[in-house]
């Protein structure tokens, strides 16, 4: 499992995260606290407290961890 620090607090990087991780085949999930979703439910989403970062989880997956972390970039919070 690899994991990332994303910074979803807008409408729009929420759809643009999406949009950039569902391309790929694979079991992704976001988590905040004990709560865990799965990374390409756009209503899932939604139902997290996105005013902090995130946790994105690459649990299992057949891609190339490279091409995931550059379709995340722009997501990736600094801290």
């Amino acid at each position: 499992m690899k994991s990332y620090m994303l910074d979803l607090n807008s409408i729009d990087r929420v759809k643009g995260f999406v949009k950039a991780i569902e391309v790929f085949d694979g079991y992704f999930d976001l988590a905040t606290g004990r709560y865990v979703i799965d990374a390409k439910s756009i209503m899932g989403i939604f139902s997290m407290d996105l005013s902090k970062p995130v946790e994105f989880r690459v649990l299992e997956t057949h891609e190339k961890l490279s091409e995931i972390e550059d379709a995340i970039a722009p997501y990736i919070a600094k801290i």
